[in-house]
């Protein structure tokens, strides 16, 4: 049995970052979006809010349904894996525009919510012991999917941008067929037999719930914000530095290595505990929050790439031990729909974030901006710091 896991193990996370590079594919060719299809300028904001609402959406219905907990979660992670891909050729219609844009990233963010919270509810029914570490592999395979796009940008950059979708919707229709072929229902799942229209709301009667998810909360507030201005930092350093820089090999670069941090955190959790691990994590990327203006604003490029890099590994170390408290906190059969309902209200808040910091790209370039991202870290430390003491 132990061997089996071991196997299973790799497959679930190839799988996901094979899925999970559908989120920031229309990122990684938002100017090429931008020129073909007549957009704004700040189509960059509205597309991804456009994912991250039709995110929402999805996981708010997965929770209610209770559809992670009544069906094989391999079957599900299939099927919206393969809707999702399909979905992503449709950027490629000559004819599209923005509402036609946003429709489609919609409804991919719609059946994402079939593909990470699913498949950390696999991990889950396959790992009771070592969750938080073998989370850390699943949401670094999460983080290197999404920077991805990125990479596959810089790679195609001499042909046609139309091969970063294309790419995209392969790699996610493999991740679903390998998911479904070889990662049966995990020896620890609880199938939940009927549909429970209040359970994604009875799990917050649960104190210790209630502070690993606000802990998640806060940290979301920061995270895809910084992923997805990660970018437009490069650009305007660039203009205002007179450099040249490779934006999309870096934006990749500062992004990816997320995932290095998240495998990372999980080995350093079993050492020093989960709780306490994260609450680390979210100080330092609290941190950089609050200096960015001073290194956003550096005369030193090195220094720059540096402190992006960091803070591109610490804005993440936290999530999949956030994941975790999460996981380890909920009711042993609504595990699935715990998991989708926290993702459902942290992605609700991420919209927040980004549309705030877009509007304030719109009127203002100064690098001050940026501190309103500590806001989400500072609230999520004190829901942590709570007396009563989380599951490790």
């Amino acid at each position: 049995m132990f061997k089996k896991v071991n196997r299973i193990l790799p497959i679930i996370v190839i799988s996901q970052f094979c899925c999970t590079t559908l989120w920031f594919a229309g990122n990684g060719v938002i100017n090429e979006l931008i020129e073909n299809f007549n957009l704004h300028s700040n189509a960059l904001g509205l597309l991804t809010s456009g994912v991250q609402f039709g995110f929402i959406i999805g996981t708010l219905v997965f929770a209610i349904l209770t559809i992670a907990d009544r069906f094989s979660p391999s079957k599900v992670f299939f099927t919206c894996a393969l809707l999702g891909a399909f979905l992503n050729l449709g950027i490629l219609f000559e004819g599209n525009n923005l509402t036609t844009l946003l429709s489609i990233r919609f409804l991919i963010g719609f059946f994402l919510a079939g593909i990470y919270p699913v498949g950390i509810k696999i991990a889950v029914d396959y790992f009771d012991v070592g969750l938080g570490k073998s989370l850390g592999f699943l949401v670094g395979a999460l983080v290197l999917g999404t920077a991805f796009p990125h990479l596959l940008k810089d790679v195609t950059n001499l042909h046609d941008w139309r091969n970063v979708l294309i790419t995209t919707s392969i790699l996610a229709g493999f991740g679903g067929f390998i998911m479904l072929l070889f990662v049966p229902d995990g020896p620890y799942r609880k199938p939940s037999q009927k549909v429970n229209f209040f359970a994604f709301l009875n799990v917050f009667k649960h104190e210790k719930f209630r502070s690993a998810a606000f802990g998640y909360f806060g940290h979301m507030w920061e995270l895809y914000a910084f992923w997805t201005f990660v970018p437009v930092i490069l650009t305007n350093y660039s203009l205002n530095q007179q450099i040249s820089f490779n934006i999309p090999f870096l934006s990749f670069v500062i992004i990816g290595v997320g995932s290095l941090a998240c495998i990372s955190s999980g080995y350093v959790s079993k050492l020093i505990g989960v709780k306490r691990t994260a609450f680390g994590s979210l100080f330092l990327s609290c941190l950089c929050c609050i200096i960015s203006p001073l290194l956003l604003t550096t005369d030193y490029e090195i220094a720059l790439i540096v402190f992006l890099l960091f803070w591109g590994m610490v804005v993440v170390a936290d999530s999949p031990l956030l994941s975790t408290l999460v996981a380890q906190n909920a009711p042993l059969q609504l595990k699935g729909t715990a998991i989708t309902i926290v993702n459902c209200i942290g992605f609700a808040i991420t919209i927040i974030s980004i549309q705030i910091l877009n509007s304030f790209t719109n009127v203002t370039d100064s690098n001050f901006i940026y501190m309103i991202l500590a806001i989400g870290p500072i609230l999520g430390l004190i829901s942590l710091r709570k007396k009563k003491k989380i599951i490790l």
